[in-house]
């Protein structure tokens, strides 16, 4: 038997509390790397103890085959409906674990395998429940007990699950859980915050023909490489990307600057998508690059570094892909998550709390990033020291403060990047120097600026100009503070142009 953890013991004593008191649709929510598994297959062993007959769906094969495992641990043997695993069909066990696909395939549309019988539906990954497969799975056992399993209990507008589920039973949130150790802090850090503008939305998402224009780019691309170089500890990484020719290009870009890598998609075979994970396991690639595979129903704690490559408005796309990597193993003090989609300025740091909700005219809300962009709390900024993303000092990796104000001395800080600014200006270290330089260029490649506009911006913002080998720096993706800069400058020249005229 598997032995549960404190937390996990009062999560499924609640669900047994909630079918006691007639509760018939509950929605169990527990942070990716939580064991909801673990949770579920505890449940249904208490249910089969009281004589109920089970079906568990998921959409997934490493779903289906974790659950199955857990539940033989759990001293079960359940019947497996799966593409592929024709001979673990028990048809007459109490437990059924099915794949939706397969189930829909055999037993509703063609009608080749009779339903298995249930009095209790359990629904992994219990977000996708919308879908009209699951809908009508749900209208064939009306009278069935529903207990659906998730780490982000809403749609992919945000908005709750209410229209199938009645209560919602919450397993503690990811800040507790590291308190706990179960769970890894993050180190969060955000080089790159794209220019989405113009990318239209769909289904509560961007464009993905679009999006995949805007960030497939050789220099967003290139970014993602020297990024991880310069702060992935070269830990096992897998990294998000926005569609397959974009992930082709991340995979290609890392094999190009000698790190090893692989790319996988829908469309990768099974055994090469198994042999590719298994290498990057065995330390035998550094990077695994991937479109919409490894989002759900992946586990490889050994993992320590998450690109996010791929913008999203959706909550729970957001936080099933850095969920990837806060589970712990030996060795791993923490989980990296090397942001250049702007995510956690959209959604807040994987720490925070969410409020989820069942209403179905409600989103699911961090109310700390709400005070965010309502200013009410400090906006998310880059530690001067470590340069992760914090909010209000400390810094919770390096411990970094401000130092105090000096009597007489006007300090105060750059809310753009968080350095300190004494009598009105900002000392520059000779690597922001640099960098200024480097996406200066940019600009100038990109809207075709004549030679020598990057090195009189460079001394309007810092007195001189650059020196001679700034010549041979490579052009770099400009942030937005620098591009906010820019459009101040322009402006600021115009008006001074109109006034000479007049």
């Amino acid at each position: 038997m598997i032995t549960l953890h404190p937390f996990q013991c009062t999560v499924v004593d609640q669900i047994e509390k909630q079918i006691e008191q007639g509760q018939r649709k509950l929605l169990l929510v527990a942070p990716t790397g939580s064991g909801k598994t673990v949770m579920g297959a505890a449940v249904i062993n208490r249910v089969v103890d009281h004589g109920h007959r089970v079906l568990v769906i998921a959409h997934r094969r490493e779903i289906i085959t974790q659950t199955r495992d857990k539940l033989v641990a759990n001293g079960l043997n359940p019947g497996v409906v799966l593409a592929g695993l024709e001979d673990e069909l028990r048809p007459f066990a109490e437990v059924q674990v099915a794949a939706i696909q397969t189930l829909h395939a055999r037993g509703v549309r063609s009608k080749r395998m009779a339903m298995p019988a249930a009095t209790y539906l359990i629904i992994d990954e219990a977000h996708h429940a919308r879908a009209r497969t699951y809908q009508k799975l749900l209208e064939i056992y009306p009278d069935a007990r529903v207990i659906g399993l998730t780490a982000t209990p809403c749609r992919g507008d945000g908005r709750g699950l209410g229209n199938i589920f009645e209560a919602l039973i919450e397993a503690p949130q990811i800040a507790e859980l590291i308190v706990g150790g179960y769970l890894l802090r993050s180190r969060v850090y955000a080089p790159v915050d794209p220019d989405l503008r113009g990318v239209q939305t769909q289904n509560g998402d961007y464009v993905v023909k679009q999006l995949s224009t805007r960030m497939n780019t050789a220099g967003l691309v290139g970014d993602v490489v020297s990024d991880w170089r310069e702060h992935g500890e070269c830990r096992k990484t897998v990294a998000f990307a926005v569609d397959v020719a974009h992930s082709v290009a991340i995979k290609n870009a890392f094999l190009q600057a000698n790190v090893r890598a692989a790319h996988i998609d829908g469309d990768t075979p099974k055994v090469e998508r198994d042999e590719i994970l298994a290498r990057l396991k065995a330390g035998e690639l550094d990077v695994v690059s991937n479109c919409m595979v490894l989002t759900e129903g992946w586990d490889m704690p050994e993992v320590g570094c998450c690109i996010l490559a791929r913008p999203t408005k959706q909550m729970g796309l957001f936080r099933q892909m850095i969920g990837r990597v806060l589970r712990p193993a030996p060795g791993k003090p923490d989980a990296i998550i090397l942001d250049h989609s702007g995510a956690v300025f959209r959604h807040g740091l994987p720490e925070d709390h969410i409020e989820w909700t069942l209403h179905t005219d409600r989103r699911a809300e961090n109310p700390k990033q709400a005070k965010r962009r309502r200013g009410k709390e400090p906006k998310l900024r880059e530690c001067p020291q470590c340069k992760i993303l914090m909010g209000n000092p400390p810094c919770p990796h390096c411990g970094w403060i401000p130092a105090p104000r000096r009597r007489g001395q006007n300090i105060d800080f750059d809310d753009g990047e968080l350095r300190l600014v004494v009598n009105g200006k900002v000392p520059a270290t000779e690597a922001e120097r640099t960098a200024f330089f480097q996406q200066l260029r940019s600009v100038q490649q990109t809207r075709g600026y004549k030679k020598g506009w990057a090195a009189h911006k460079f001394k309007d913002k810092f007195g001189t100009f650059p020196p001679g080998e700034y010549d041979r720096l490579a052009p770099v993706a400009p942030r937005d503070a620098l591009l906010r800069w820019v459009k101040s400058r322009n402006i600021a020249f115009a008006k001074a142009r109109r006034a000479a005229v007049a």
